[in-house]
């Protein structure tokens, strides 16, 4: 694709970008795809799958009680259970905030290690990682943030949430979809939205604006972007995905360049 070519003017050492369709088919790559990165928040969507796997699997339930007290998965899932960013301390009661946070991500890790008497990062390899053919993908440490990856694999999982094969079609769904509707929040980097809408361990595009994604991707588009430079949108109207890395951590820079790129993939898609 044509449009991807524009990671070369990206002001970073490293960058590379795809795209994929849900029945697999790659319809672009440009840069080095092979190449490992550090997703920073790029992680959570992979986490996310892990945790569903559990949920499926029948460890857990997504109603049943973990984090703070009054907390459920879902809740922490949906960054709804009033956890701080960064540390193990509550903010607001259960439900009432979207209060984006890494703590609640690392609670349910540790939550779902506990269930399946398995650690976590060997769970979401064996899990997820293994039967997609991820062979690049690692997570080596916390949940939240800590995973590497290449583009290759992240279209492979792409192409995973556009068609699920590893869990029910109507998980994949649920998960995609806005979960406790009409909270307010801080979007790292793009500050407050009004409503700040997520799915459960997916960020939800909706009306959002600013945003990381383009002025033309639909409402239903989920996804999320990392602080190290890199993000991973499914668009359900444009029938495809997009992964972008690089080594530069998240800033103006990404700001600037990423709904250009977005906006151009999606205009070679209708065209094509």
């Amino acid at each position: 694709m044509e449009s991807l070519k524009s990671i070369e003017a990206w002001p970073v050492p490293a960058a590379a970008a795809g795209v994929v369709r849900g029945d697999g088919t790659v319809v672009g790559r440009h840069g080095p795809t092979d190449q490992r990165f550090w997703l920073a928040s790029v992680t959570k969507p992979l986490a996310a799958y892990g945790f569903l796997l559990a949920y499926e699997e029948g460890a857990i339930e997504l109603d049943e009680p973990a984090g703070p007290e009054g907390a459920t998965v879902r809740h922490l899932l949906a960054h709804t259970s009033g956890l701080a960013f960064d540390e193990d301390r509550v903010q607001a009661a259960p439900g009432t905030r979207r209060i984006y946070s890494n703590a609640g991500f690392e609670a349910l890790g540790a939550h779902v290690a506990r269930a399946t008497g398995i650690p976590f990062a060997a769970y979401l390899r064996e899990g997820v990682f293994a039967p997609l053919g991820m062979r690049a993908t690692a997570l080596e440490g916390s949940p939240a943030k800590d995973g590497h990856s290449t583009v290759d694999d992240l279209l492979l999982f792409a192409a995973e949430l556009q068609a699920p094969r590893l869990l029910d079609a109507g998980t994949v769904a649920e998960a995609t979809r806005v979960a406790f509707p009409g909270l307010n929040g801080v979007l790292p980097g793009y500050g407050q939205q009004k409503p700040n809408d997520w799915g459960l361990g997916f960020e939800i595009r909706d009306g959002k604006s600013p945003h990381w994604t383009g002025a033309h991707s639909s409402p239903r588009t989920f996804g999320h972007f990392g602080q190290s430079g890199t993000f991973l949108w499914v668009d359900p109207e444009a029938g495809a995905a997009c992964v972008a890395l690089a080594d530069r951590a998240f800033g103006p820079w990404a700001i600037e360049a990423w709904p250009p790129l977005t906006d151009a993939v999606l205009a070679e898609l209708r065209d094509a």
